[in-house]
């Protein structure tokens, strides 16, 4: 029998879960982060690094990064200087994140352009007057998953991009792919760990919402696909873009509102009589004030579904690792942010392994799920980030507990409204009899329910964490 510990730190939104296997206390620490925006972030970051050094009181065996988001390694930077006093053995990224891959560094290369794109919405959005617009701080707010400040006082702005090469600088990464022969930490037997996710297909990495038809999860697909258009418009607008490809000019082309022939430029409306009475005259303003609502400037209005669609391609990307408690069974599953595609994309898995006995068998991923325990639930609760059908449903372990690192105070404040998703948590409810483990709530720990899983819970001092300790 081995015990695992799960170790959820709380009162941010962000994830960040110190585990520890066996008497023998090997540590793996699966991301560190909060969302930008939170104020005393560094302070708060430091204090959970500090717990985490303290806890650990040497090297730690695993780190885990799932994917490039601030909320998940901001901390590695706001409290670098504690990290920097840890030994971290091991470092575990996904397949996407590797240098040597072909296809990682294609989708790297894309990323980056859209991130960029987005960030130049942004920064015309207030040369235009409307950063005060509903889009425009919903925008701001969804580039707080790839940027933040760091340090106390008078704070620095960083990258995920930053944190993500401080990560690989701990030593040399060993990059997961899904369905790769089990892992293990040197020294701790009777468990093994599993890698679901990413998929290696580039669709299912941009499905981030369910079927319209058949919808996968407990929430409704949305619209989504202006990415191309957006990308092409943004460019046109763009006077310095530089090294342009035919691609490029042909994108630009297509995505203006009106042909060649009946376009006015700028330059000439303003020498127009009748445009510089009614468009700069009236408003005496340089740029105008409403200049952002001129048709070139349309494309603005895209640039929110493209930093969600970015947002989503993202999570998809997260690595998603699931432990098997040999000897008993049990399964903890780490979802990170994974989106519908991800999930989707474990049904076709399989892996052939020993069991308790020593006899080969075959594993699958719903295997996993029917004997998962400990469920920590993907991107906060929100509606797109947990099947339904091929996810939750196959869960049907009567131990099944769920933690959920969420504050639902802040999702709010940046406007997003669905997270924790309420159809969601319901389910969740049903299923885990209300062992639920939210870390923006305090712990409620119904006797009658509680009693009947034999994961035990704790309560950190001054609330700094939750544990959860499964024995098997």
């Amino acid at each position: 029998m081995i015990k695992v510990r799960v170790r959820m730190y709380r009162r941010f939104l962000g994830d960040c879960f110190l585990v520890t296997f066996g008497e023998s206390q090997a540590h793996m620490l699966i991301d560190c982060g909060v969302i930008g925006g939170t104020e005393g972030a560094t302070e708060l970051m430091q204090k959970v690094a500090q717990n985490i050094k303290k806890t650990a009181d040497g090297p730690i065996d695993v780190l885990v990064a799932t994917h490039e988001h601030w909320d998940h390694l901001s901390g590695f930077l706001q409290a670098q200087q504690i990290f920097d006093a840890i030994e971290f053995k091991n470092v575990w990224l996904a397949w996407t994140e590797n240098p040597n891959d072909d296809l990682a560094e294609s989708l790297r290369k894309k990323h980056k352009q859209t991130a960029e794109t987005v960030k130049m919405a942004i920064t015309r959005l207030g040369t235009l007057g409307a950063e005060g617009m509903p889009g425009a701080e919903r925008l701001s707010a969804l580039n707080a998953f790839y940027e933040g400040e760091v340090g106390l006082g008078a704070a620095r702005k960083a990258t995920t991009e930053d944190a993500l090469l401080w990560v690989k600088s701990r030593t040399q990464p060993r990059y997961c792919r899904p369905g790769e022969k089990p892992l293990q930490i040197a020294g701790i037997t009777g468990m093994r760990i599993y890698v679901l996710g990413p998929p290696r297909d580039v669709e299912l990495i941009k499905k981030d919402l369910p079927s319209k038809r058949d919808p996968e999860t407990y929430g409704m697909a949305l619209a989504g696909g202006l990415e191309e258009a957006f990308l092409a418009a943004a460019l046109a607008c763009e006077k310095e873009a530089q090294g342009r490809s035919v691609d490029d000019e042909q994108g630009i082309l297509r995505s203006q509102p009106f042909d060649e022939n009946f376009q006015i430029s700028p330059e000439r409306a303003e020498k127009d009589d009748f445009f510089r009475r009614v468009y700069y005259e009236l408003d005496g303003q340089t740029p105008p004030r409403e200049a952002w609502r001129r048709i070139d400037n349309d494309w603005l209005g895209a640039s929110e579904q493209l930093a969600l669609q970015l947002d989503s391609d993202t999570n998809n990307t997260s690595l998603v690792l699931a432990v098997e408690l040999i000897e008993s069974g049990k399964v903890l599953l780490f979802a990170a942010d994974a989106q519908v595609g991800n999930w989707v994309s474990w049904q076709d898995l399989s892996w052939r392994v020993r069991d308790e006995n020593g006899n080969t068998t075959d594993v699958t991923a719903a295997d996993l799920l029917r004997r998962v325990v400990l469920y920590k639930v993907g991107h906060h609760g929100s509606h797109n980030a947990t099947l339904r059908e091929k996810g939750l449903e196959l869960m049907t372990s009567p131990e099944l507990t769920a933690m959920i690192p969420v504050d639902r105070k802040m999702a709010q404040k940046k406007g997003w409204q669905r997270m924790p998703f309420t159809p969601l948590l319901t389910r969740l409810a049903e299923k885990t009899g209300g062992r639920i483990l939210r870390s923006d709530e305090e712990l409620d720990k119904g006797e009658s329910e509680w009693k009947k899983s034999s994961v035990e819970v704790v309560e950190g001092p001054e609330g700094l964490y939750f544990d959860c300790t499964v024995e098997g």
